[in-house]
């Protein structure tokens, strides 16, 4: 429930989020929410107890709302300051402030959530809320539709469109990622379309060849990264630009995002040319993919991103790192 849910088949391009980081519950939060019935939109008035690490204590007095994502930091911890675009771990309890219900909670589900801390993976308000908490620290963060899950908010767990949402956060970890892919140059089969690197970004630029498309699959490293192989069923962090071939248009980039995107990577939840290419290719590797229609998506296109049924894809993807899923 940390993620922006999206379906990466029939939504988006290609993604819109990341995989989902955790299951969701409804039940209380373990403290006794407040009633009554003028709106609350102090966050000193919710109250947090409780150690580091252990599922807290959250009493929010309800209905709650606030207007902009705000955090208070309820204990500091000593570590580094957490960045966005790092790879971070947390544990967690979130609550709908409308009603005072838990909806999610990392201590209930019994895993730690790691994620990289961009809004391509989760929403905007808790990269807002976490950017600058030192690891080790507890953070409370109220976070408004607009930085949550917008107005069509997430019916399944009861978050209507216009509920504020409560996280107490236990930052644990924090790591780097690959800001672009880094390693041994490659050299390409000849015929393949060609892609130079803005020097400074790594952004690709990619020219098509004047001849037709194939039409099988084609995986073309174009960097070989160091790192470790990408596995089935973990979430990738990636960098990436597609065009259609023919014509060359740029149907979507992270780079003009200025976003990375994460998803799973092997389960059916993207196109399947980027599921069979990008499977054990190694982290700091750059590849291109020239993905056939039936590999892409199929013989319907995608008419919202100018993608015919006959159109061959053709992208560039960094991998900057690949976790296991929560």
């Amino acid at each position: 429930m940390l993620s922006r849910k999206a379906l990466l088949r029939a939504g988006a391009v290609l993604v819109a989020a990341a995989a989902v980081v955790s299951g969701c519950s409804s039940a209380s939060s373990g403290g006794d929410a407040g009633t009554s019935s003028a709106t609350t939109t102090d966050i000193e008035a919710i109250k947090v107890s409780g150690k580091f690490g252990e599922a807290p204590k959250v009493d929010v007095p309800t209905p709650y709302s606030a207007e902009k994502t705000t955090r208070k930091i309820i204990s500091e911890g000593d570590g580094e300051k957490v960045e966005a675009g790092q790879r971070v771990g947390i544990d967690y309890v979130g609550i709908n402030g409308a009603d005072g219900k838990k909806f999610d909670s990392s201590y209930d589900n019994g895993s730690t959530a790691a994620f990289t801390l961009d809004e391509g993976s989760v929403i905007k308000g808790l990269v807002t809320g976490l950017e600058g908490a030192p690891v080790g620290s507890r953070v409370l963060i109220a976070i408004p539709p607009a930085d949550g899950y917008g107005t069509s908010g997430v019916t399944s767990v009861g978050i209507g469109p216009t509920d504020t949402l409560v996280f107490v956060v236990d930052v644990q970890s924090s790591a780097e990622v690959l800001k672009r892919a880094s390693g041994k140059k490659v050299t390409p089969k000849k015929g393949l379309p060609t892609v130079k690197l803005d020097s400074k970004t790594g952004e690709p630029a990619i020219t098509l060849p004047d001849s037709k498309a194939g039409d099988s699959l084609v995986v073309q490293p174009l960097i070989q990264g160091s790192g470790k192989k990408v596995e089935k069923g973990q979430n990738i962090t990636v960098n990436y630009t597609g065009v259609t071939w023919p014509g060359g248009k740029v149907f979507d980039s992270t780079w003009t995002k200025k976003t990375t995107a994460t998803f799973p990577i092997g389960r059916g939840q993207v196109i399947s040319g980027w599921d069979k290419g990008l499977v054990g290719k190694t982290v700091g590797s750059q590849i291109l993919l020239v993905i056939p229609p039936d590999e892409g998506y199929g013989a319907e296109g995608k008419t919202e991103a100018g993608i015919k049924g006959t159109d061959t894809l053709v992208f560039v993807v960094d991998i900057l790192d690949a976790q296991d899923a929560s």
